[in-house]
């Protein structure tokens, strides 16, 4: 019988997934007011589209070094050390804004709190495997995911009402420094010790080995690159807090709604799968759903309706979801644990790539045309990139189960 919340049976698990909440609201508050911050001060969207491009600089420069660091070093230690780089870039942000301090100061704690997520997203998605039995992992992967958008459904809300009632960012921030540090808490706890890894030197193939890992699969890469380019084209969400002044005039309390409302369709489409049976046409499933985010962001850019809006935001994120458990179920079982930091750091910038990239793509449309254009033009792109790559890759439209995925069990070619 199928143990929806057979994962959670674990205590290290539990750990890691009551972490995984508690930072992630922390930091989800934190983004809708660096958000609103900026625009409050600046009213431009190019200043909105610039925080993604320096989201993305650390993550460009530091994937591969960091994914080779989580493959030779103990991978909790490396999470632990990431969050106390988030802890200071909060403390940082509650600096300026208490302060109103220079708009430079604010972009460098953006750089910073950039810098510790090139080490966190690696060093998480390898530690999970480690801590439920092989059989509960795409389990393990649907709370995981869940866990993370139900933060994300509060964060921007509890940080939107913050704002509101104090007038300023500062209490936000405080609130993202102490997340960071609870899950680090937390992480001592666990009892899993990772097992003793080979300190090998940086070298040249050590660091491209997760780069020719992508390269060669024939599910990995297609799942990624789908993602990619759908939130590249696709992410409206950078032009939220203009949506919400100048387009549905609903101030920072409705823009935390708007903020949480993919989260929102996200954790109830994470319930709906932890509780169902695995999928049997996980390709046709992943397809459908991006095909389905590329349609409701069409809508939401044309929308002058609040209720509207957040519907389809709600949409948008559920039909993520689904991509989500899919696209991390397969990384996840197809990478040998001694490659998944270089191959989850490898992963992790084809996703930041798009989120902070398409941050600043959005940003810069809407400068030169207009935030409906950009959310409207971008929705048609990723409807177009769908039928692409299901072209392509016709390994995608066949993945049935994700219990059929089967690790690719060649050698590092850093070995030998």
């Amino acid at each position: 019988m199928h143990a929806p919340a057979a994962a959670l049976q674990s205590r290290d698990f539990r750990l890691l997934f009551a972490g995984i909440v508690v930072s992630n609201l922390g930091l989800q508050m934190q983004s809708t007011a660096i958000g609103w911050e900026l625009y409050d001060r600046t009213h431009s969207a190019y200043a909105l589209g610039f925080v993604g491009l320096v989201a993305l600089f650390p993550l460009v420069a530091l994937a591969l070094p960091a994914g080779h660091l989580v493959d030779t070093r103990d991978r909790r230690s490396m999470l632990m050390a990431s969050l106390a780089i988030f802890a200071a870039s909060s403390v940082g942000l509650a600096i300026v804004s208490a302060s109103h301090g220079p708009l430079a100061a604010l972009y460098g704690c953006v750089l910073l709190a950039g810098v510790a997520r090139a080490f966190h997203t690696p060093a998480r998605n390898a530690l999970l495997p480690a801590l439920v039995p092989p059989s509960l992992l795409a389990n393990a992967i649907t709370w995981n995911s869940g866990g993370w958008q139900l933060a994300s459904v509060l964060g921007p809300a509890a940080g939107g009402a913050l704002i509101a009632a104090r007038g300023n960012a500062v209490a936000v921030y405080v609130c993202a420094a102490i997340g960071s540090l609870s899950f680090l808490v937390m992480l001592v706890a666990i009892r899993h010790r990772s097992a003793e890894r080979l300190h090998s030197e940086l070298t040249f193939g050590a660091l491209v080995a997760g780069v020719r890992f992508v390269a060669r699969s024939k599910l990995l890469l297609p799942t990624i690159t789908l993602d990619l380019f759908a939130v590249l084209l696709g992410g409206a969400t950078t032009l939220l807090p203009i949506y919400a002044k100048d387009i549905l005039h609903v101030g920072p309390a409705g823009l935390g709604w708007l903020d949480a409302a993919p989260s929102l369709g996200a954790v109830l489409m994470a319930v709906a799968l932890a509780s169902r049976p695995p999928m049997r046409q996980a390709g046709r499933s992943l397809l459908l759903a991006v095909l389905g985010f590329g349609v409701g962001t069409l809508v939401f850019g044309v929308s002058t309706s609040f209720s509207l809006s957040i519907a389809m935001l709600a949409v948008i994120g559920g039909l993520d979801m689904v991509s989500v458990v899919i696209r991390n179920t397969v990384a996840t079982l197809v990478t040998p644990d001694d490659m998944r930091g270089r191959v989850g750091a490898i992963t992790g910038l084809f996703i930041g790539t798009s989120n902070q990239l398409g941050g600043f793509e959005s940003g810069a449309v809407a400068g030169a045309f207009g935030p409906v254009f950009s959310v409207v033009s971008g929705a048609i792109g990723t409807i177009i990139v769908v039928f692409a790559v299901a072209w392509y890759w016709p390994s995608v439209r066949r993945l049935g189960t994700l219990a059929s995925v089967t690790p690719d069990t060649a050698p590092d070619p850093t070995v030998g």
